[in-house]
Formats: structure tokens, sequence, C-alpha cells
């Protein structure tokens, strides 16, 4: 019995194919752009997660100010070598601790310029990031007190040597006149974007002298060994910094100490929200695919009312009448449904394939979308289904 309803419905879709294709268009457009959107946000978080998963979970930034991470005040006092090399030698457990200044500038050499990030550090800044060098050497002790060197990333090598090696060259960045004496190994993207090869890294006093003009630290790096726990490592910085910078008990902290493990909680919580967010977004087309589906079958009784009347008057019953059109509906729904499934997923491939991050397949979205575009065509299909099979029969033969 059901196998010949779901015949009828199929024929009467199959009379009227373009009004049919028009009628699921909602539903396609609704579930597609719900699964590629998915399908981006989790292949974004994925990628964030892969990236702060390469920092490792035992790092701690420390920067000036109270203004949420990464945000240092204007008012905030600034730390000093000093400060960086208090933490080594006071706090335990400690793998490296590096001082970060950055600036960006024009690096030139030849008849080749170009403008990238550059940073002043020390030697345990490649520790603490776990960043090699592909070519050459670290800076030597007597550098990092003062000398002038530099150590560039893959991306500033291929702008200004191509493939060539560049150890020994004479670079200019700004105004200063740095040898390379070494190339990073090539990093790629971050998970925010940012080219981490474009970079070029000198001594933190050489930064200090020739280009910042300064002798603040504006950020503090810090790596705490396997095995420590960097909530103790955490908390005996904050009460070294305090007494440091003279904070009186009661007073608010002028810095802040983040955890990595508390920024990545902070990034893929962010982006799943998001993902969140975009997918109950597109969700809301699903709904206008269903009043399109309501819409085109109340059309659709009216147009067969004369039909719906022979039927009822030759003993078919109301229940049968409803099954038919309700399956009519469902049809219509489910056939959407797939169809937005796999235009979205195709979409959400070619877009994780553009945006360089990994395709996240969900099965669970995928079924959720099939389900859901069912319940659709269920529920905005019953109130035409109902009024078909409440019909008197004798009105129904009259309509013309």
């Amino acid at each position: 019995m059901f196998f010949e309803t779901l015949k009828l419905a199929l024929r009467a879709i199959s009379r009227n194919m373009l009004r049919s294709f028009l009628t699921v268009l909602g539903v396609v457009i609704g579930v597609a752009a719900v699964i590629a959107l998915v399908t981006i946000g989790n292949g974004t978080t994925a990628q964030v997660s892969t990236e702060l998963s390469r920092l490792g979970t035992n790092m701690l930034f420390v920067r000036p100010g109270q203004f949420g991470p990464g945000r240092a005040s204007s008012e905030a006092k600034r730390f000093s070598v000093k400060d960086v090399a208090a933490i080594r030698d006071q706090i335990g457990g400690l793998r490296a601790v590096a001082p970060l200044n950055q600036s960006t500038a024009t690096v030139i050499f030849g008849g080749q310029n170009h403008s990238t990030s550059v940073s002043g550090t020390t030697n345990d800044y490649f520790i603490a990031q776990d960043w090699n060098l592909a070519l050459g050497r670290n800076f030597l002790p007597a550098e990092e007190r003062g000398q002038a060197r530099c150590i560039i990333g893959e991306t500033v090598r291929s702008q200004l040597f191509g493939s060539a090696d560049p150890t020994g060259q004479q670079i200019r960045v700004g105004k200063v006149s740095c040898p390379v004496i070494g190339v990073l190994a090539k990093r790629g993207q971050s998970g925010m974007g940012n080219d981490q090869d474009d970079v070029v890294i000198m001594p933190v006093k050489v930064f200090q002298r020739r280009i910042s003009g300064s002798s603040n630290v504006p950020q503090i790096i810090i790596s705490a060994r396997d095995g420590v726990s960097t909530a103790k490592v955490q908390s005996d910085v904050e009460n070294l910094l305090r007494e440091r910078r003279k904070i009186v008990p009661g007073r608010q902290d002028d810095f802040n100490v983040n955890d990595m493990t508390q920024i990545a909680e902070a990034m893929t919580g962010t982006t799943t929200l998001l993902t969140g967010l975009l997918g109950a977004v597109a969700a809301i087309s699903l709904l206008v695919g269903g009043i399109g589906i309501m819409n085109i079958m109340l059309v659709s009784v009216t147009e067969r009312t004369r039909e719906i009347g022979i039927r009822l008057a030759i003993g078919a019953l109301e229940s049968q009448v409803l099954t038919q059109f309700l399956v009519e509906a469902v049809a219509l729904s489910l056939f959407g449904g797939i169809t937005g499934i796999v235009l979205g997923l195709s979409l959400g491939f070619g877009a994780v394939t553009l945006l360089k991050v990994p395709f996240v397949f969900s099965p669970l979205m995928v079924a959720v979308a099939f389900l859901f575009s069912a319940a659709i065509g269920m529920i905005f299909g019953y109130f035409p289904a109902r009024r078909a099979a409440q019909l008197n029969p004798i009105e129904a033969l009259r309509h013309e």
C-alpha cells in the first residue's frame, strides 16, 4: 500500500518537474549553506587547534596591561631585559625565556626590497617556539650582546634571494646593515592566516638600539619544561612581576600572563561559536524552503480537487489521501535535502581547499540535515495534506 502511495506521489511530482525543482530550491540552498558553512567552520577550528598545538601547551605569554589577551595598555609600564633575566634566574622549571620586540621594516638586498616583520629577541625564542634553522646558525653570545646579525624566514629569502643560499650576504633592515647568518625552517601560515615565514629576527639589544630606540620589552615568551605545571609557573611569574613592579596587595596587576592552554580554548571556542551561529543563520533558509513547499502543495490540492473528489467518491479513505499528499511533500523535501547535502559537501570541499584548511567531514551534521529536511516536508506538508483529506467529495466533484 505504501509503495503504491509513493508511486502516486512521484507521478504527481514528475508531472510538473520545473515547478517541483523550484519548490525544493529553498531546501537545497538551505541544506547546502548549512553543510558548507559548518564544514568550513570545522576545518578552520581544526587548523587553529593544529597551529596552536605546534606551539605546545607549555607556553606562557606575558604582556603589559590588563585589557584582554594580546592587548597592552598604552599607559602600562613595559618590561625590560632585566625582568626577562629575573624570570629566567628566579623561576624554576623553565625551558626558555625570551623577550620579543616587533616592528615592520623594508628589507633591501641589491635591487630587491620587501616589507616584512622584524623581531628582536634571543636564542631562547627558537627554543620556546621549537623553531629550527634550515640553513646557517643561531646568534653567538657576543652577537646577542649587541652585534647586528639577521636570521630570515623562508618568505624573505625567496623575495630577496630566490632559491640561493643567503648566509653571509649583507642586507639592509630599515637603516641597519645586517649580515644574514641563518634561514628559519619553513612553517607556512598560522591559524590566523599570517605568514609565519615573513620575518627577520635580530638580537634584541640591536633591535632596541637601532630600530625601536627604546629599551622596553613589549612581550615575554616563556616555555615550561615537560611535566611542569604551567599553572604553577604562571602563579610564580605573576608573584615575581608584582614584586618587581611594586604592586601592593589588593591592587590589580598592570600586566597579564596568558597560558597557551587558555588561549587555545578561547580561540577554538570562538571559532566553534561562530560556526554554530553561521549554521543557524543558514538554517533560516530551510524554513523559507518549507514555506515554499507548503505553498506549492496548497496549489496542488486546489488543482487536483476534482481528482481528490473522485478518489474519495469511489471509496478512498481520508487517511489514504492524507498519506498521499504527505508523502509527496516529504519526497520533495528529501530530494532537496539530498541534493543540498551533495552540493554543500562539494562547496565545503572547494572552500577549504582554497583556504588551505583541513576538510572535516561531519556525519552527524549530514544526518541532522537529512532528518531536518524530512521534518520540514512533514511539518509544512501536513496542512495541505489534511486540507485535501477533508474535502467534501460532492463539492470536490463539482469543482471546475
